[in-house]
């Protein structure tokens, strides 16, 4: 590697993202920022820089920011730029994607946002939260010092295990910390990633039913009651539910699906956290016994509260609620038809027409 020149780039560096667009960099070069440019690459040699996504997305661009000491140099093609995943310092994991023949305009902060000169095969490279990529930029030719444009580094230090240089050393191509070969900065070499939208709602119901649907003061009562995430996003939730005093000795089992998890507790009221993915639901079954000589409506509620910062858009169904009547034993003589009615004349059978017999 030779040395590098110092200068002041007085450029306009613009990051390229949308809305949902986040640049991923270790450099901390600005618009009208210091920087060195680095010359010294033979063919086939790199320039990369770790980088790490801030989110769960796709890697959608890259960008190099390409100079010579005048700024004006004709536009250069090199061999390609490479995007590896992350391996162990300095050696990059597997090959994901290449742009083949990238063209390096001079004075300016190239963005490549396809694989092919024809912009038919877009780049998109999975990538999660916290996970690191590597971007190279891998030389076609070399750079003639004083004069070519090449890559440039700023000028705040070289950050630890971020920057690297793929080289020749004694005919023998290896992958290299760039700080053992002095240089002293970071490569301004960056990547854009698509964040996903993350999630703010979650539409959390609750529904119930018993068995029997009527009940019958002294004997047992079964309660089912399901809690569900319709999502999108993903709830911790408070489940409250105060079972009434004519209801007694309850006790419940809790089944988690999709990944949900159940407050903690096994008899008595039903209060408690849980946390519910989208598409995960919760169901109790609730075992008790109806009060002796009890004969009123019997209500029964339980509530579900989304906690913050998730909302939910439909408040009406976060409360589940069962009014049960007492069960009625005989219908037919439900209304005093067990005895003869005021008004009510009782007519022979004979006089009906029956003679009985023969």
């Amino acid at each position: 590697m030779r040395k590098s020149l110092w200068l002041a780039l007085a450029c306009m560096l613009s990051s390229g993202v949308g809305a949902a667009e986040v640049t991923i960099k270790n450099d901390s070069l600005t618009d009208f920022g210091g920087a060195a440019i680095i010359w010294g690459f033979a063919a086939g040699e790199m320039a990369g820089s770790w980088l790490t996504s801030p989110c769960d997305g796709n890697l959608v661009a890259v960008q190099i920011f390409w100079r010579s000491p005048t700024g004006t140099a004709a536009a250069s093609i090199q061999d390609s730029i490479n995007i590896y995943r992350s391996g162990t310092f300095p050696n990059p994991g597997a090959l994901v994607q290449s742009i083949g023949g990238p063209v390096l305009n001079d004075n300016a902060l190239n963005e490549w946002r396809y694989l092919d000169e024809n912009n038919t095969l877009p780049l998109s490279v999975p990538v999660s939260a916290n996970e690191t990529v590597v971007v190279a930029l891998q030389f076609a030719e070399l750079p003639v010092a004083g004069s070519d444009p090449s890559v440039v580094r700023d000028t705040d230090g070289n950050t630890p295990g971020r920057n690297v240089i793929y080289a020749s050393i004694n005919n023998q191509f290896g992958w290299f910390n760039s700080a053992t070969f002095g240089v002293g900065g970071d490569w301004v070499i960056r990547g854009v990633v698509n964040c996903q939208a993350t999630a703010t709602t979650a539409d959390v119901g609750v529904t119930m039913s018993a068995n029997p649907p009527a009940y019958t003061a002294g004997a047992a009562l079964h309660y089912t009651i399901t809690v569900a995430n319709a999502g999108p996003a993903s709830a911790s939730t408070t489940l409250v539910d105060t079972f009434p005093a004519a209801y007694q000795s309850p006790t419940w089992t809790c089944t988690p699906s999709g990944g949900a998890s159940c407050p903690a507790g096994s008899s008595g009221n039903i209060v408690g956290a849980a946390m519910l993915p989208s598409g995960s639901q919760l169901s109790f079954v609730v075992s008790g016994t109806v009060a002796a000589g009890f004969s009123a409506t019997l209500s029964n509620s339980m509530t579900a509260v989304v906690g913050a910062p998730i909302t939910d858009p439909n408040p009406a169904n976060n409360t589940g609620t069962l009014d049960l009547e007492a069960a009625v034993s005989d219908l037919i003589f439900r209304d005093g038809f067990d005895g003869v009615q005021p008004g009510l004349r009782l007519v022979p059978a004979r006089a009906l027409g029956y003679r009985g017999g023969r």
